[in-house]
């Protein structure tokens, strides 16, 4: 692959440059740490992955990081897996996310905003007084350091409270969004037995009241380890039998005491989209996320005191743990409970307005949503205050960095990042002192030797490779709940090369320093020895208007031969005939390449997506080749099952 995009869509003029944050840490890490003071961020980046010791101690600093005992060196073991971090040192996670209290007491500390999009404000004093009084409740509910408290919640005030609480005892949080079913929360929560769930009686989504006391009923009755059930009357029902009132447990004015752990202690658990088998229960630790999270919020995203910070997300996602970081660095964080499309496309972009978010991060499948509707964001709204625009989920295409450019503001600093829940953070994206070009995210993570590798391990420059990382993260996974020997773990990310970090993302890191993201490369397309990402085909037949979403997948048969058939759910009122079928095979053709033109467009009636909302490819590719649905797919992580067995039943017609 060349460099295709020589002219930068962006460019930050040199007062932003000056006035970042990454710019004044560079200055002073310079200055006490033998950092570069020249070369930018590229030099800057290069210090960070050559002396990974000197650079985290910087970041401990230059954020004020409290230890009450302080670490006996930065890295002990640094092997992956397993590296050391910080070893002796004790903090506690919470103490940190409220520390701006001390200085902004009655500011919000969170803005919640629902259906209706009036925000409405907690305040850092409130919110801190609430955390104190539910920190003391959970321990004398006998909740100690390691106990599990999970979080069955919406994305409102309370799950913030409740997680921030569980962080200050120590406890290990974990949580699900209340769209989940039964079956899905038990698959995660049964692993960990958790000791306290938090719950509501139902939500409010898309202008309907959804009750979930059904669901509720049952994971009380399935999760035997329960001591206490804690009720959120979101819809306005009754506490039920047995459960304490939330309003109760969170009433006194009671200052938080924080329990100092270890940096190693497990914070929450996180789960993978788990398409097979049992989700992967990703435990991640106190210490590792809060340096992390302040490298990437305080440093990439340039988020401080005055700044507000929305990402639409829900509790079952990694950004929501991302989200409430904010709260790490002074910043006010923007929770939304409701679609993302209601009560139409562009809703998201009047929470903006309405939050005066300055940072908004979303889907880069709502940027294309929007592009697609005829929304005009900053023709019907005021998005001033908006500095940057972030997307995650799956890869930005290009069309969307130029909407987003047009439709926005030509001076928008547009944040594509990629990372995943196993770090719930960022391998690559926003850098607030680079350009952006099209299609492309700014640079690797500080601290983050991200690399390409071909097979055989060696490293790639404008060419596809494996996404690999090749110095531990600090957010890495401690290890997985229930895998004794870290034998899961192991296999899950560093099985191919030994000792570094294969993340199944196929990569370009172009010779300017900046990467590509082309897709999961445990679903790619090999045409010939020619490799392409799904997310390219997906980029180029989703511009046709008639095509709602499509699915790709190449499938190797069993006599040698390759089968890559292209699934396409279409818009209302389109069909599947021969000048669209024509056209969908021009456009891979003229845009991609003639050797990714599928072999069969085939109509369906829609395409799965894993509970987080990404394409299911692996498992319909397994089900295509054969594998019964039982071993081809966990069903509790798929969206809508019954789509699933339209693959199935053309895996047996074509057996």
């Amino acid at each position: 692959m060349s460099t295709v995009n020589p002219q930068p869509l962006w460019q930050p003029d040199p007062e932003r440059i000056a006035q970042a944050r990454i710019t004044m840490f560079q200055a002073w890490a310079a200055e006490h740490h033998g950092a570069p003071a020249e070369g930018g961020y590229a030099a800057l980046h290069r210090w960070s992955v050559d002396e990974p010791d000197t650079f985290w101690q910087a970041v401990t600093e230059w954020f004020d990081v409290r230890f009450t005992t302080p670490p006996e060196r930065v890295l002990g073991d640094r092997s992956m897996p397993g590296a050391q971090w910080f070893p002796g040192a004790t903090l506690n996670y919470a103490e940190h996310a409220l520390r701006a209290t001390e200085s902004r007491a009655d500011e919000p500390a969170l803005l919640h905003v629902d259906e209706t999009h009036d925000p409405r404000p907690v305040t850092w004093a409130e919110l801190r007084r609430q955390v104190g009084s539910l920190a003391a409740e959970l321990r004398a509910l006998g909740v100690r350091p390691g106990d599990r408290v999970s979080g069955y919640l919406p994305n409102i005030p309370q799950a913030v409270v409740a997680l921030l609480a569980t962080a200050a005892v120590g406890g290990v949080w974990t949580s699900c969004a209340p769209d989940f079913g039964a079956r899905s929360v038990l698959d995660r929560f049964q692993q960990v037995e958790p000791v306290v769930l938090f719950t509501v009686d139902g939500y409010r989504y898309g202008g309907k009241e959804h009750d979930r006391r059904d669901v509720v009923a049952e994971l009380r009755r399935e999760l035997p380890t329960l001591r206490a059930v804690v009720h959120i009357p979101l819809l306005g029902t009754e506490a039920p039998d047995g459960a304490l009132d939330w309003d109760a447990l969170t009433s006194a004015d009671t200052e938080p005491v924080y329990e100092q752990v270890p940096f190693d202690h497990p914070l929450w658990v996180l789960y993978s989209s788990g398409t097979t088998g049992l989700p992967k229960a990703i435990v991640q630790s106190q210490g590792g996320i809060l340096v992390e999270h302040l490298k990437q919020l305080g440093l990439h995203c340039d988020l401080g005191p005055e700044d507000r910070f929305f990402w639409y997300t829900s509790t079952g996602w990694m950004m929501w743990n991302f989200l409430v970081s904010g709260l790490l660095t002074g910043t006010t964080i923007v929770l939304y409970d409701g679609s993302p499309g209601f009560p139409d496309t562009g809703a998201q972009w009047r929470i903006a307005e309405r939050t005066r978010a300055t940072l908004y991060g979303t889907s880069a499948a709502y940027v294309m949503a929007c592009r697609k509707a005829g929304v005009h964001p900053s023709r019907d709204h005021d998005l001033s205050a908006v500095k940057c625009v972030a997307t995650t989920g799956s890869p930005l295409p290009p069309d969307g960095f130029r909407w987003l450019h047009d439709e926005v503001r030509d001076d928008l600093w547009i944040a594509s990042v990629s990372g995943g829940t196993d770090v719930c953070s960022c391998f690559a994206g926003a850098v607030p002192t680079l350009p952006v070009h099209v299609g492309e995210l700014q640079a690797p993570g500080l601290g983050t030797d991200l690399q390409s590798w071909d097979p055989s391990g060696k490293p790639l420059i404008d060419e596809v490779g494996e996404l690999v990382v090749t110095n531990p993260m600090p957010s890495m996974p401690i290890r997985f709940w229930n895998d004794p020997d870290g034998s899961r773990y192991h296999d899950s990310y560093f099985d191919t090369y030994p000792g570094v970090w294969r993340h199944g993302d196929w990569i370009t890191i172009t010779s300017r320093g900046s990467v590509v993201i082309h897709g999961r490369s445990d679903s790619t397309l090999n045409r010939q020895g020619v490799r392409m990402g799904s997310a390219d085909i997906y980029e180029a037949v989703e511009r046709l208007p008639e095509i709602r979403e499509s699915l790709v997948l190449g499938i190797e048969q069993p006599d040698g031969g390759y089968w890559m058939p292209l699934f396409v759910h279409l818009a209302p009122g389109a069909t599947l005939d021969e000048d669209l079928l024509s056209r969908i095979k021009r456009t891979i053709r003229e845009q991609l390449s003639p050797r990714h033109v599928p072999d069969e467009i085939i109509e369906v009636p829609g395409v799965p997506h894993t509970l987080t909302g990404k394409r299911i490819e692996v498992p319909v590719k397994r089900l295509l080749q054969g594998t019964p649905m039982e071993k081809a797919v966990n069903p509790g992580s798929v969206d809508d099952l019954d789509l699933l067995s339209f693959y199935e039943d053309l895996a047996r017609k074509r057996a």
